[in-house]
């Protein structure tokens, strides 16, 4: 009960951060926010960039040993777009910025709780939550859906590059089926998703950090908390948004 009091506590908290009233304008906020960006987005990309070009490639694989046996070799472009695009783009990206930007989100949060900072920022007349979680939230938003974009550009590019090389599928016919079948519909079912993750991470990451009470050990027991919770929440949102997709298809 008491998790979920403090869920319930900095959820109204922000809330209450979030509402249309101009906020602080102090700049220790907005370096915040910017630090937060650059940690979640420009920290990220090259691991983004590899995993999701390893996931166009591994696809582009898989889908030539099925098709080559019907002779359908030229719908791997339009099965590994699809794909990354629906389902791996957005799905792989979140659980990478889980194990890097949700698991520190709650180490910081968790240690500044034990060390008693938290009450420290009370005491100076600064809000936590306004501090600690909106300018995460605020840059997971951002920064997740880029990220989810450019790893779907990596994917289907590093997927067209194998399939050109080893499949001798023709660059310009791989890229135009990708397109063909490709709509403006599953772009934004990606983006849709992302976001949704982005809020998962984040409200999970803060909260298991505020949860920390029993010393450094609780650190290390809370962040992993906080990284199997999100996967877990993930895999459920990304059922949900999977299934109001295939429903209002």
């Amino acid at each position: 009960m008491k998790g979920l009091q403090v869920l319930a506590w900095m959820i109204s908290r922000l809330l209450g951060c979030l509402r249309l009233k101009p906020g602080p304008k102090k700049s220790f906020y907005r370096k915040k926010l910017y630090k937060d960006l650059a940690s979640v987005g420009a920290d990220s990309i090259p691991i983004v960039s590899v995993i999701a070009g390893c996931t166009g490639i591994i696809l582009a694989l898989q889908a030539a040993q099925q098709l080559e046996k019907v002779g359908a070799v030229s719908y791997v472009a339009s099965l590994v777009g699809l794909t990354i695009i629906n389902e791996l783009g957005p799905l792989l990206t979140a659980i990478i910025i889980t194990g890097r930007s949700g698991a520190a989100f709650t180490a910081e949060i968790a240690t500044m709780q034990i060390s008693e900072e938290i009450d420290a920022l009370e005491v100076m007349g600064i809000e936590p939550v306004r501090f600690l979680v909106v300018p995460k939230l605020i840059a997971m938003l951002i920064m997740v859906p880029c990220l989810t974009v450019w790893a779907d550009f990596v994917g289907i590019v590093s997927g067209g590059i194998f399939s050109s090389v080893a499949l001798g599928i023709n660059e310009v016919t791989y890229f135009n089926n990708t397109v063909e079948f490709l709509k403006l519909r599953d772009v934004f079912a990606g983006l849709v998703k992302s976001g949704g993750f982005a809020v998962a991470i984040t409200v999970i990451g803060c909260w298991q950090g505020f949860l920390a009470r029993e010393g450094a050990v609780d650190v290390g027991r809370k962040t992993t908390n906080s990284v199997v919770i999100s996967i877990f929440m993930i895999i459920l949102l990304d059922l949900f948004f999977t299934t109001l997709n295939f429903l209002f298809r």
